[in-house]
C-alpha cells in the first residue's frame, strides 16, 4: 500500500441499487484505492426487482454475488443495506443505520446520488444521506459508536441523477479505464442482457466526453457545488503522500 496521509476510512460510495455506485463512481474508487485509499460500497437495495424474468429472491442472490466481484476488482468492501428495491422508506431508522455505517467506517469523502433523479430510490438515497452525515458527526446523537465527521461530499455523473447536475470536478481516470470497464462488465445489467440501455457504450463514451473536457484521455465528472471547475488526479483529502 501506498504511504499515505489518507485518513482511515478513505472513501465511501452509497448506491441506491446494485450497480448505481458502480456505474457512476467505479473509477473514482479504482483511481484512490490503486493509490492506497481504502474504499467502502453502500449498496442500499439490491436493485432485485429489474429483472424481467427471475423472481426477486433468485435475481438477489446473483447481484449479490455481483457485487462482492466487482467490490473485489475495485479493492474495495461491500455492504449491502436489507431494504427493497423500488421500496426504500426515508426514515429515521434508515438514516441512523446508515449514521452509524458512517461512523463505523469512517470515511473522510462520500459519494452518492444527487437529488435531481427519476428514479424515487435515487432521491430517497440522496436524503437520506444527508441526514446520516449528519446525525453520524453530531456528539448528541448517542448511538454505539462515537461521532465522526467527514471531509468531503460529491454527487458523481449518474445518467438518471441529471436534472439540476453540473460538472465542477474533471478527474483523470485514464490510467483505470480499462479497470472501471471491467467493473461494469462483471454486471449483468450493464452487458445489455437486461435492460435496453446501453451502459456499457454509454459510460465508456461519457468518460472520452469528460477527458476532452477536462483535459485527459479519460475523465469522469462529479458534482461539488461550492467549488469552482477544477480538474483533479484525486479528490481533494485524498491524494497519496507528496501530493499535498
Amino acid at each position: 500500500m501506498a504511504e499515505s496521509a489518507i485518513p482511515a476510512g478513505g472513501l465511501m460510495v452509497i448506491g441506491a441499487h446494485a450497480g448505481d455506485a458502480e456505474n457512476m463512481a467505479a473509477a473514482t474508487v479504482l483511481k484512490h484505492t490503486r493509490a492506497g485509499c481504502p474504499a467502502t460500497i453502500v449498496h442500499m437495495t439490491l436493485g432485485e426487482a429489474g429483472h424481467p424474468t427471475l423472481a426477486t429472491e433468485v435475481y438477489a442472490e446473483q447481484r449479490k454475488r455481483e457485487v462482492v466481484a466487482s467490490a473485489a476488482l475495485m479493492g474495495a468492501k461491500a455492504i449491502w443495506l436489507p431494504y427493497r428495491d423500488g421500496e426504500l422508506p426515508v426514515s429515521d431508522e434508515v438514516k441512523l443505520r446508515l449514521c452509524d455505517l458512517i461512523r463505523q467506517e469512517k470515511p473522510s469523502v462520500i459519494l452518492t446520488h444527487w437529488k435531481g433523479s427519476f428514479h424515487k430510490d435515487h432521491v430517497a438515497t440522496h436524503e437520506i444521506v444527508q441526514d446520516a452525515i449528519f446525525y453520524a458527526g453530531l456528539p448528541a446523537i448517542r448511538r454505539e459508536l462515537p461521532p465522526h465527521s467527514i471531509r468531503g461530499l460529491y454527487y458523481p455523473e449518474n445518467w438518471e441523477d441529471m436534472e439540476g447536475w453540473t460538472a465542477d470536478i474533471y478527474l483523470d481516470v485514464s490510467d483505470v479505464w480499462e479497470d472501471y470497464l471491467a467493473v461494469l462488465r462483471s454486471h449483468e445489467l450493464m452487458g445489455g442482457h437486461i435492460s435496453s440501455f446501453r451502459y456499457l457504450e454509454y459510460y465508456d463514451a461519457l468518460g472520452t466526453t469528460r477527458g476532452c473536457l477536462g483535459g485527459f484521455r479519460k475523465a469522469v465528472a462529479l458534482m461539488a457545488p461550492w467549488l469552482r471547475v477544477r480538474r483533479l488526479s484525486y479528490l481533494p483529502g485524498l491524494e497519496p503522500a507528496g501530493m499535498r
